[in-house]
């Protein structure tokens, strides 16, 4: 599966109306989070059974507000619960995926 060349052009691909379908399921979910369409960015998520699906769904969480749930997938990613805000977080991610 494919990722964009860098966070520039994840960044770029925003303006698409999808997600490259060629990506790896980690940047569709964090394409959608980007996009605002939560929904699509949890379903993805929440069937990735791994420690990188666990932060996806720990950080989808804690953008949701669900704290109590946002620590359980935290812990499943043996993650500590960030300090750092939710747009540094996504960052973040998204560079550590690349």
């Amino acid at each position: 599966m494919a990722k964009p060349e860098s966070y520039e052009a994840f960044l770029g691909s925003l303006k698409n109306q999808v997600p490259p379908m060629n990506w790896q399921e980690s940047f569709k979910v964090l394409w959608y989070d980007a996009k605002g369409d939560w929904k699509a960015s949890h379903h993805i998520a929440q069937d990735m059974h791994d420690e990188i699906g666990s932060w996806l769904h720990a950080y989808l969480h804690r953008k949701e507000g669900d704290e109590y749930n946002a620590r359980y997938w935290y812990t499943k990613a043996h993650r500590p619960f960030p300090k750092i805000n939710l747009n540094e977080e996504q960052r973040e991610i998204i560079r550590f995926l690349l």
